[in-house]
């Protein structure tokens, strides 16, 4: 969504998961225009915020997360990429002109984003405010490797620095909007600039706002499941009700919330036979695994990286600080054993590495709650 569609490469047609044939064959009750507002303490009763309830043997948890959002974010021409209708906002912006657009956030949907935009020839500046972006994902090594796609790709990089607030204007003059509010009512302003913790002033137009997302499980306070920056569960996407199961965004299996559409369709398989067996039976046992596409450039990445680890790129090179032209391929090791791997551009040694990281990988047992 992040890249095709906002670059008019691919329709709203084509994001759907499913066709309406393929969902008449589910043989379900589709509830629509209705949220979840509640689950009973025996995980028994789901309650609608219409009034009604709806009496169950088993819950399958799937409400994803929402994006964070930025204090004055309500300005005219601030964004967040999470939905379509989000997606359709951003698409319709991008589509009047040339813009300066300012990405908060470097990390895939920033990243992502930003190489669209920088695509369709607008003016684009990411802002991360640690010290690179993807640290976390890729470690330091990498991560700077990878930052350098951004300025071949014609964006600027800040980095080291956040954000104090946004600036807005309604007619003559500017104001901040920051964590003083949204201001007085009246005609909604349009975002003008992002103003950096260290007092620097990005000129803006548009402002899109890729700075995490948070699991939706407020619904879920009044119920007895362990809830921490999502629904804990064991490595077979079981919670502590035995008849309860979550998967997705939402989800933190065996102690990880794993943000990457591969886990959202490989842990249901697992979490309903889970759920129809009422106990753990199986495990998600595969690598983690995601991509991203930036800037013409394939990033894959497998495994289970760790601080410490070290990186030997065994195909291709780094050149002024980034990917040589061909790619790289980079294996992660420790005590002599492979822990993760990573590509740019170079698709089949990493298909290689990849199966070769999972039939090395230990079974996993499941996690206690």
């Amino acid at each position: 969504m992040s890249k095709d569609f906002l670059t008019g490469r691919a329709d709203q047609d084509r994001l759907a998961l499913a066709d309406a044939e393929e969902t008449a064959e589910l043989g379900a009750e589709w509830l629509l225009g209705v949220r979840a507002r509640g689950l009973d303490p025996r995980g028994r009763t789901v309650l609608l915020d219409d009034g009604r309830t709806v009496s169950t043997d088993g819950v399958v948890i799937a409400t994803g997360a929402s994006a964070r959002r930025l204090p004055g974010d309500d300005l005219s021409g601030v964004h967040t990429l999470r939905t379509l209708d989000d997606a359709r906002a951003l698409r319709d912006e991008l589509s009047r002109g040339a813009r300066r657009v300012v990405v908060i956030g470097g990390g895939f949907i920033g990243a992502e984003t930003a190489s669209s935009c920088a695509a369709l020839g607008h003016d684009v500046t990411v802002v991360e405010a640690a010290p690179l972006p993807l640290v976390p994902q890729l470690g330091a090594e990498m991560a700077a490797v990878c930052a350098a796609l951004h300025r071949r790709g014609g964006a600027g990089l800040v980095t080291g620095t956040g954000v104090a607030g946004l600036r807005g204007r309604a007619g003559a003059g500017a104001e901040r909007s920051g964590h003083q509010g949204a201001g007085a009512a009246g005609p909604r302003r349009s975002v003008t600039a992002v103003e950096l913790s260290d007092g620097r002033l990005l000129p803006a137009d548009v402002v899109i706002v890729g700075i995490g997302a948070t699991p939706n499980t407020g619904w879920l306070a009044g119920s007895t499941l362990a809830l921490h920056d999502g629904v804990l569960c064991d490595d077979g996407c079981a919670t502590a009700l035995p008849q309860v199961v979550a998967v997705g965004d939402v989800a933190r299996v065996g102690g990880t919330r794993a943000e990457h559409w591969t886990s959202a369709t490989e842990q249901p398989r697992v979490a309903v036979r889970n759920l129809l067996a009422g106990r753990t039976t199986e495990t998600v046992r595969s690598v983690p695994y995601f991509w991203s596409d930036q800037y013409g450039a394939r990033i894959q990445f497998a495994g289970r990286r760790h601080d410490g680890d070290t990186v030997r790129i065994t195909e291709g090179a780094i050149e002024r600080g980034g990917p040589a032209e061909g790619g790289l391929l980079a294996l992660y090791e420790r005590d002599g054993r492979t822990t993760a791997v990573l590509s740019v551009d170079r698709p089949r040694p990493f298909m290689r590495a990849r199966r070769e990281l999972s039939r090395a990988a230990d079974p996993v047992e499941p996690a206690a709650l």
